[in-house]
């Protein structure tokens, strides 16, 4: 070692590559699970980058009012089935900030449709952090403060207006709040009753095993949409609208916790045999402990991605319900909903933009998708 004039010491000896590999290799050792797990997972661009999408959309969901230039209900009976509005940034050549061209209706006698003329003469700007209908912030907070209004005597349809002229843009945001928050409330139940089923009957097996099975092959036998339909018919019409969205969401959870509970049986069936399992148990760990503390820590992984991917059934699963008129019902709105007023093909022909809520749904199913198999692939460890 040579001491430098500043006081800091150099080691003399050469410079060895396969020590720097090695020392970069014991860090690796060293490092913690999740940052292993978060390195592997960086590499998985598509779950990054819908894993950031999905964090984003979640976010949006309390400040949903404030977004929406709209309340979900708020109608305008001279913007019948209106088509989507662009927001445009220049005029005649000239930049004039964020505006719309005011629309007039009128109705064609021959072709029975609602007709809407643009105003390209006069230009109409758009209003920032202004005051509009009353919401609530994260369902508690009252405010009348919006991103964006439409300009005085004029409208903003982003992606047009429904039947009852309601604005679809606004509609879709504040639809997000119960389409994907019925997921995370499905998925819950389901764990809940996949766990705990799944680890007595694998942990104790016997009789408990062959019972549990049984039903588990009972439940699994059933059809799937019949059964849906069954249960979601037996909710009573004159419950409101947040009730039937928990009772939704619990049905969807009971319906698919035996799969879950199955692959928890097996994991448990190949664990409870284990030196470290069997030494809990002699020094006195409950069977409670055991599991607790022993056997579902070593495939939380496993739940992860099985989350992940459970999700987005249980999105589907509310919007088939939904759409069928058998979910989610109105004043409530959510993309299920949203797409039963698109059940009429020929209203979907003339009047496109009544199809969009199911854009949403494909891209978050999606995202889900890639999320899970991202979170899947950094979690095994014998991925490469």
């Amino acid at each position: 070692m040579t001491q430098l004039p500043d006081g800091r010491f150099v080691d003399d000896a050469p410079y060895d590559p396969q020590q720097s590999i090695r020392q970069i290799e014991r860090a690796d050792l060293d490092a913690p699970n999740w940052l292993l797990v978060w390195r592997r997972f960086r590499q998985h661009k598509l779950g990054l980058i819908s894993g950031v999408f999905l964090l984003l959309c979640y976010l949006m969901l309390p400040i949903a009012g404030f977004i929406s230039p709209y309340t979900p209900n708020e109608r305008h009976s001279d913007h019948l089935y209106a088509p989507p509005q662009g927001i445009h940034l220049w005029h005649e050549g000239r930049f004039i900030g964020p505006h719309v061209y005011p629309m007039t209706s009128k109705a064609n006698l021959e072709t029975f449709k609602w007709e809407f003329v643009p105003d390209t003469e006069n230009p109409a700007r758009l209003r920032f952090f202004c005051e509009g209908s009353t919401y609530k912030l994260a369902g508690l907070i009252p405010s009348d403060t919006h991103l964006f209004c439409a300009p005085e005597g004029s409208t903003v349809f982003v992606w047009g207006s429904d039947r009852l002229g309601r604005d679809v843009f606004s509609r879709i945001l504040y639809g997000a709040q119960l389409s994907l928050t019925v997921g995370l409330i499905g998925i819950t139940v389901s764990f809940v009753l996949g766990i705990f089923f799944g680890s007595i009957a694998g942990y104790f097996g016997g009789g408990i095993d062959w019972v549990i099975n049984r039903a588990i092959e009972i439940l699994r036998s059933l059809p799937e949409l019949p059964l849906w339909l069954a249960l979601s018919a037996a909710v009573p019409s004159n419950w409101g609208p947040v009730s039937v969205f928990f009772i939704i969401s619990v049905i969807l959870g009971i319906l698919d916790w035996p799969g879950l509970a199955r692959s928890v049986r097996a994991k448990f069936l190949a664990l409870r045999e284990e030196e470290y399992v069997r030494a809990a148990e002699m020094m006195g760990a409950s069977s409670g402990r055991v599991i607790r503390r022993h056997l579902i820590p070593n495939f939380t992984s496993h739940l992860i991605a099985s989350a992940t991917l459970s999700i987005p059934a249980m999105i589907l699963g509310e919007t088939a319900l939904s759409y069928l008129g058998l979910g989610l019902r109105a004043p409530a709105v959510s993309w299920g909903v949203m797409l039963n007023d698109a059940q009429n093909l020929v209203n979907v022909e003339l009047y496109w933009w009544t199809a969009i809520p199911m854009l949403p749904i494909i891209i978050v199913v999606l995202a889900f998708n890639f999320l899970g198999d991202g979170l899947r692939d950094s979690l095994d460890p014998y991925h490469s």
